[in-house]
């Protein structure tokens, strides 16, 4: 309630904006390319919870700042439902293969997004009203082709799907969160007799060989400096792997550095070290109750891997994080073992489309095609076989390891 009516007393800020009624009469839409424009209504929708990172005010203003996004570039849709903003949709113009596509300012750094919303108030309508207000919002931008809305989540409100009526969708993976009050309650629902055996034996291992300490930073100085060590960890695991490295791109990496140097946006990094040395970190970001985890690393050293330096440290981060006062830790998209056993709740996420020209609604269909070929060979052990073993057979004929690959630009998914 309290959210709605500071909703209510705030209006849309006129500057730098197109706006329009939607053709029912009931939706007051502007388009604008100013952040500080929508500022007052962002922080609003967004003062109780978020889905993502993605959703917050100051890690998309630092996003803008440190990747140079231009303002031609920079998309703030809003929409108003009886003179209170219900949604607000931030994107950032790409081109991609020639085609103007809108998306997530972030993109791929994040685990899932979403448009920001008033929940009540979206939930309270119908589904034609939902489907017409993302219509009225998106379908109608001038200087874009398609509108690509990467992993959003489902999300269910007095059992409404908030976005099953947002444009065209196809299932794209599983979110993965731990949501507890207590590490206790964590430790009795999520392990076994037999997995705190195991995860008690590699700490053994662990400490057999030094000195293991565990350890949070928040954002200053030491927080900047130990991301050097984080990034060097990860980007000797995409080596490994034979995969372009995100962050080695200057302008990503200057985001990063940004986000923990000041104090805007909430940064928590868990490191655990040997012998002082750090083999493994996470870096997350932190609203209200909520912990992100976006980014995890570990020590490519062989001779630790008895003892698991990242699985070590995910069980101290758990041991620690709700005592602490969060209630949901958002470990990502993607399954792996450490989500396997800790997460206890598993949320659906999807791609949504919306072509604005022709030329956009080719690319969409192009694009969730190639998205369902994908779904299907991960879902089919035998081709998600075949698909790694041909793609070590390409990587192999470039003689270019992971830089042969199609590598993303800094603003691309």
């Amino acid at each position: 309630m309290a959210q709605s009516a500071a909703l209510e007393r705030t209006s849309l800020v006129e500057s730098s904006q197109r706006t329009f009624v939607s053709q029912a009469g009931s939706f007051r839409v502007s388009v604008g390319h100013s952040l500080r424009d929508v500022e007052a209504i962002w922080r609003a929708l967004t003062a109780e919870r978020v889905e993502s990172p993605g959703q917050m005010f100051d890690f998309v203003r630092l996003w803008i700042d440190a990747l140079g996004v231009a303002q031609a570039d920079q998309f703030f849709i809003v929409a108003e439902d009886d003179a209170a903003p219900v949604a607000l949709i931030p994107l950032q113009r790409r081109w991609d293969k020639g085609i103007r596509v809108l998306s997530w300012f972030p993109g791929a750094h994040v685990g899932c997004n979403a448009p920001i919303v008033d929940a009540a108030r979206l939930a309270a309508m119908g589904p034609t009203r939902r489907r017409a207000l993302w219509l009225d919002m998106l379908r109608g931008i001038d200087g874009a082709d398609a509108v690509y809305l990467k992993s959003v989540p489902q999300t269910l409100v007095d059992g409404v799907d908030l976005f099953a009526e947002l444009g065209q969708s196809i299932e794209a993976d599983t979110l993965y969160r731990a949501a507890f009050s207590s590490f206790e309650e964590a430790d009795k629902t999520q392990r076994n007799k037999s997995r705190r055996k195991h995860d008690r034996q590699q700490g053994d291992k662990l400490e057999a060989m030094g000195q293991v300490t565990f350890e949070e930073i928040s954002n200053g100085v030491p927080a900047t400096a130990l991301l050097d060590t984080m990034f060097t960890q990860r980007a000797a695991r995409f080596r490994e792997m034979g995969v372009f490295d995100p962050f080695s791109v200057p302008k990503v990496r200057a985001f990063y550095d940004a986000t923990v140097a000041g104090t805007d946006v909430s940064v928590k990094l868990h490191a655990l070290r040997l012998n002082g040395e750090i083999v493994a970190m996470r870096y997350n970001i932190a609203h209200g109750d909520r912990l992100f985890c976006l980014i995890s690393s570990m020590s490519e050293d062989q001779e630790l891997r008895p003892g698991s330096p990242g699985k070590q440290c995910l069980l101290r981060v758990m041991q620690t994080v709700f005592d602490a006062g969060y209630r949901v830790f958002d470990m990502g998209e993607g399954l792996t073992d450490e989500k396997r056993h800790w997460c206890n709740q598993l949320v659906a996420v999807r791609n949504h489309y919306v072509p604005i020209t022709h030329r956009g609604a080719l690319a969409v269909a192009a694009h969730r095609g190639l998205q369902q070929l994908k779904v299907r060979i991960k879902s089919d052990p035998k081709l998600l076989d075949l698909a790694k073993r041909v793609r070590g057979l390409l990587l192999k004929l470039s003689g270019k390891g992971g830089a042969a690959m199609s590598a993303p630009t800094p603003e691309a998914d």
